[in-house]
C-alpha cells in the first residue's frame, strides 16, 4: 500500500488526507498545535458574493467546489457544521450600490444568476434603515470552521489516518511515497520559490445574549463606504470579518482594525451593538500574486496545495479532488513502469 505524508493539519491538509485515505493510501498528517488560518476563518462558501470582475478563474473553481460540498464532501460530517444557507449582498451608500451592481451584472453576464433587490430589508428586516440595494445568492453556504476542522480530523482518524509532528525539512518525510505541502504560509520554507505570502485578517465573534434581536438566518456581505464587511451566522451569534492587509507574520489584532469591523458591522446590523463581544483574533491567509491557489505537482513525488487566500474552506473539496487525481496518475505511471 502506498504511503502519503500530508504536511499541514488545517482544512486543506485534512481534506486532502481524508480523500487519499478513502482512495486506499496509508496517510500520515504532520501538524503542530498552533491555531492557524483555519481556526480564525469565517467558513463562507460564497463564490458569488466573493466574486469580482477579473477573477473569473477563481469564480469557476469556487463554483465547482461549492457543488462538491453539496455532493459528497459533507458526508461523514455532522449536520450542524452548516451554520447558514444563502447570502445577501448589500450596499450602504450610492458608491457601494454601484459596486454591488457591477458584481451582480458580471455574474449574470456569465450565466451565474443572482437575484437583484432594491428592498433588502424585506429579505433581512434587521438591516439598518436606508439599506435597500443588493442581490441574493441562494446557493451559497456558511459552515462553522472549527466544527468542520474537528469533524474532518475525527473522520480521518476513523479512516486510519495517523498524526505526526510538524516537519522543517522534506528529508524528514523521505520514507513516504508521496508528499503534499498543505501548510499554508509555511510551504515556501520547505519548497523555496513558492509564491505564497501572508496577508493578515482580523475576525470578531459576537455572541447573542438573552433579550437581543435574533441572529440573521443568512450570510450578509456588505460594502460600507468602500470597505467590505461580512456577517456570518453561528448557532450562538455572528462572526464578523475581515480586515486584509500586508503586515508580515504579525497576528496581533489592532485597535483600528477592530474599530472598523465593529463600526461597519453595526452600520449594517444595528442590533449587533447589544451582543456580547466574545472574541477577537487575527490570522494569516496564504495569498498568491494572482489570488489563485497553488494546487498540483512540484516533482515526481511532491505536490502542493496552498495559496487559497480567503477561500480555503470553499476550495477544500476541489483541492482534495485535484490532488487525488494527481495521486492516481502517479500510481498509474508507477504501475506502467
Amino acid at each position: 500500500m502506498s504511503t502519503l505524508a500530508v504536511i499541514g493539519g488545517g482544512v486543506i491538509g485534512l481534506a486532502v488526507a481524508r480523500r487519499a485515505a478513502r482512495d486506499g493510501w496509508t496517510v500520515r498528517v504532520h501538524r503542530d498545535d498552533a491555531r492557524g488560518a483555519s481556526w480564525v476563518a469565517a467558513g463562507m462558501l460564497a463564490p458569488h458574493s466573493e466574486g469580482w470582475p477579473g477573477e473569473e478563474r477563481l469564480l469557476h473553481i469556487g463554483l465547482a467546489s461549492l457543488q462538491l460540498w453539496n455532493s459528497g464532501f459533507l458526508d461523514g460530517l455532522p449536520a450542524e457544521v452548516v451554520s447558514a444557507r444563502g447570502s445577501l449582498v448589500v450596499a450602504v451608500d450610492r458608491a457601494d450600490a454601484a459596486d454591488v451592481k457591477t458584481v451582480g451584472q458580471w455574474l449574470s453576464a456569465q450565466g451565474h444568476a443572482v437575484t437583484p433587490t432594491t428592498t433588502a430589508r424585506d429579505i433581512e428586516p434587521l438591516l439598518a434603515q436606508g439599506i435597500r440595494h443588493g442581490f441574493v445568492a441562494d446557493t451559497e453556504l456558511a459552515v462553522d470552521n472549527r466544527l468542520v476542522v474537528a469533524a474532518l480530523a475525527g473522520h480521518c482518524e476513523r479512516l486510519g489516518v495517523q498524526w505526526a509532528p510538524a516537519v522543517h525539512d522534506l528529508a524528514e518525510v523521505r520514507d513516504a511515497d508521496a508528499v503534499v505541502l498543505a501548510n499554508g504560509i509555511d510551504a515556501p520554507t520547505l519548497w523555496p520559490g513558492l509564491a505564497v505570502r501572508p496577508v493578515k485578517g482580523e475576525v470578531l465573534r459576537l455572541r447573542w445574549r438573552r433579550g437581543c434581536l435574533p441572529v440573521p438566518k443568512r450570510m450578509i456581505r456588505a460594502r460600507v463606504h468602500g470597505r467590505q464587511v461580512y456577517l456570518v451566522p453561528r448557532a450562538d451569534g455572528v462572526v464578523v470579518g475581515a480586515t486584509q492587509y500586508e503586515h508580515g507574520r504579525d497576528t496581533a489584532p489592532t485597535v483600528s482594525g477592530v474599530r472598523d469591523l465593529l463600526g461597519d458591522a453595526c452600520a449594517v446590523l444595528p442590533a449587533l451593538g447589544e451582543y456580547e463581544f466574545a472574541e477577537c483574533a487575527a490570522g494569516l491567509r496564504p495569498m498568491t500574486p494572482d489570488n489563485l491557489p497553488l494546487v498540483g505537482r512540484l516533482d515526481e513525488r511532491t505536490l502542493v496545495a496552498t495559496g487559497h487566500g480567503r477561500s480555503g474552506f470553499l476550495l477544500a473539496p476541489w483541492t482534495a479532488e485535484t490532488i487525488a487525481t494527481e495521486l492516481r496518475a502517479n500510481r498509474a505511471a508507477e504501475v506502467a513502469r
